[in-house]
């Protein structure tokens, strides 16, 4: 399914510009794209996941000494829509190529779902315990962009680049808390907009961690002892993210 809707995009993507517009049109603000820099706001919207590698069956020992074996599986079962911000400042490299640099904010949550497989209720059904871990990032991402040849008002083109990002949350009484570093890959697709006294561009990105964000050591910081076989169930976690960003110029 995935799949196919990133195919569908594509192929708008592609073909509704070179259909929409046949006939050459008055263009607006026709050197703008001549500037040596571009400077301008966004927002958009987040959708944040991540990906847990399980560890299998554990055994533990509780407070009062008894030793328990169990299988607890972790997952982000479902995807929370947040919120982004910031700024941008796009420098024109060549007439086709330029770099870009959009400090931004980003607001939104992760739900996590742990499954005690080894401790059911007289239905059969593993007990669960929920987390909504909830990040807020800020972003110093640095985008290559290719832009296609300008035809009529529009402009499609597509980017790449890399993004350093700061967590600014976490708790100590989290089950599972993340590193307050990270780097994630992003790559994709867009379409600058010339409208009369502005430009708009529409943009979809997809972001993927480079390495692992789960904090290990916050395992040790738990008060709860009953409640370290849950964070202890995951070994590695990677971030990712989608991005609809509306930037104005």
């Amino acid at each position: 399914m995935k799949r196919t809707i990133f195919i569908i995009i594509i192929v708008c993507w592609v073909i509704l510009p070179g259909t929409a517009q046949i006939d050459r049109r008055v263009q607006n603000k026709p050197y703008i794209d001549l500037r040596e820099v571009h400077l301008g706001i966004l927002i958009g919207i987040n959708m944040q996941d991540i990906e847990f590698e399980n560890v299998g069956p554990q055994t533990w020992v509780d407070e009062e000494g008894n030793t328990h074996n169990d299988l607890i599986l972790c997952d982000a079962d479902k995807w929370s829509p947040g919120f982004s911000v910031g700024v941008v400042s796009e420098w024109r490299l060549s007439d086709h190529f330029s770099l870009r640099f959009t400090p931004q904010m980003h607001f939104g949550a992760k739900h996590l779902t742990f499954l005690n497989t080894k401790v059911v209720d007289e239905e059969g059904v593993p007990f669960h315990l929920t987390q909504d871990l909830k990040n807020t990032y800020v972003s110093l991402p640095i985008d290559l962009k290719f832009a296609a040849p300008r035809w009529n008002n529009h402009r499609p083109y597509v980017m790449a680049g890399i993004n350093p990002m700061i967590n600014l949350t976490g708790s100590e009484s989290d089950i599972i808390r993340l590193k307050r570093y990270s780097t994630m890959l992003e790559v994709g697709l867009g379409c600058d907009f010339y409208l009369p006294f502005f430009k708009l561009i529409p943009e979809l990105k997809f972001c993927f961690g480079l390495s692992d964000v789960l904090d290990k050591n916050h395992i040790n910081e738990l008060r709860d002892a009953n409640m370290k076989p849950y964070a202890g169930s995951v070994s590695s976690a990677q971030s990712k993210m989608i991005v609809l960003t509306f930037y104005f110029e």
